[in-house]
């Protein structure tokens, strides 16, 4: 039953290990359900691994949310809160929030996760689990309701902490060793905020500081333009493709990425098919102020993802923005970072 721990990378075996050093168990026969194994088919990186614009690692929404389940169990040693955050990303499509944007969905890109009671509830495995170890479907569905697991920018949780770690470790961009990121897992701890409510915090401000500096770093990337137009890129491509009925809405909760790419390719409409390929072999995004002619041009806002965590300072759990002058200067370099209005490639879908 250890076969998905197994199969992983030693990369991630290791970095697993940091989040959880004894594996919960009872979570394998979780992972290896159907509805939990199809999410092994899932980039993280919401399909911009597929362009040679970006030197990404694999990372499955399974490992993400495997990952996500071992840091709320290493901090709260509970099965419901666990289990939520195992089941978090249940209901992602392929491409990720790429169907968020299709959805319109841009800024907050949480239009799917309203599917992830139905299919929990419509899973005859894992309501069998659950059944089993005496947990109601209510207490597992949704991992919003406990704040170790989830709670609102700018604060620290469970998920924020993990894509953060893993973005670093080279899912997004190589910017920090497995070394570094033990120094900072190590350090965190269950705190109190300034609302009174349970959030993961920082024991010392220099490694709170080395933390947000990498944080920041990802943070524009996840805005950068080429960032921007991939997701946009593969909302409207999968959208056209649905439009004509070349691919369903079941397509893209029950098939893989590659199986979907493998339509794109052998789409009949000859345009989408060329500018895929085209998407595919660009090594660098093409940028202006000034709207390009005649070309497939992307100029949307998206989500800001970011995080100024607590910090223990004098006995007391502040924002590290409050205490750390460098810390705050890198936050502001996010929000400062300004790349120019419009995206495109030299093509025009």
């Amino acid at each position: 039953m250890d076969t998905y721990i197994e199969s992983l990378p030693e990369l991630l075996k290791k970095y697993f290990k940091i989040l959880s050093p004894e594996f919960p168990t009872f979570l394998l026969e979780y992972i290896h359900t159907p509805e939990m194994q199809k999410q092994a088919k899932i980039s993280v990186t919401s399909g911009t691994i597929y362009s040679k614009m970006f030197d990404e690692m694999w990372y499955s929404s399974l490992d993400h949310s495997v990952a996500v389940a071992l840091i709320v169990w290493n901090f709260t040693k509970d099965k419901k809160q666990t289990l939520s955050g195992l089941f978090h990303d249940i209901a992602t499509p392929v491409f990720k929030h790429c169907i968020d944007f299709m959805n319109g969905d841009h800024e907050k890109q949480e239009s799917t996760e309203e599917l992830t009671i139905q299919i929990i509830q419509n899973s005859k495995e894992i309501m069998a689990l659950l059944n089993r170890d005496g947990i109601k479907l209510e207490e597992v569905c949704d991992y919003h309701i406990y704040p170790i697991a989830d709670n609102d920018t700018p604060k620290l949780s469970s998920d924020r902490l993990e894509y953060t770690l893993s973005n670093g470790l080279g899912v997004r961009e190589k910017l920090w060793d497995l070394e570094t990121v033990k120094e900072i897992y190590q350090d965190i701890e269950v705190q109190k905020n300034e609302e009174g409510t349970p959030e993961l915090g920082f024991k010392h401000k220099e490694i709170a500081e080395n933390f947000v500096k990498t944080m920041s770093k990802l943070s524009c990337i996840y805005v950068g333009n080429e960032t921007k137009y991939s997701m946009q890129f593969i909302a409207d491509i999968v959208k056209k493709m649905y439009e004509q009925n070349l691919v369903t809405k079941k397509d893209l909760y029950t098939l893989s990425e590659k199986e979907i790419i493998q339509k794109i390719k052998n789409c009949p409409i000859e345009s989408v098919a060329n500018c895929f390929k085209k998407w595919e072999d660009a090594t660098e995004i093409k940028e202006s102020d000034k709207l390009p002619k005649d070309k497939y041009v992307v100029d949307i806002k998206v989500k800001q993802r970011y995080i100024v965590p607590l910090v223990e300072e004098d006995n007391q759990f502040v924002r590290i923005d409050k205490v750390s002058q460098k810390a705050k200067e890198d936050i502001s370099n996010f929000f400062n970072y300004q790349p120019k209005k419009y995206a495109y490639l030299d093509f025009n879908f």
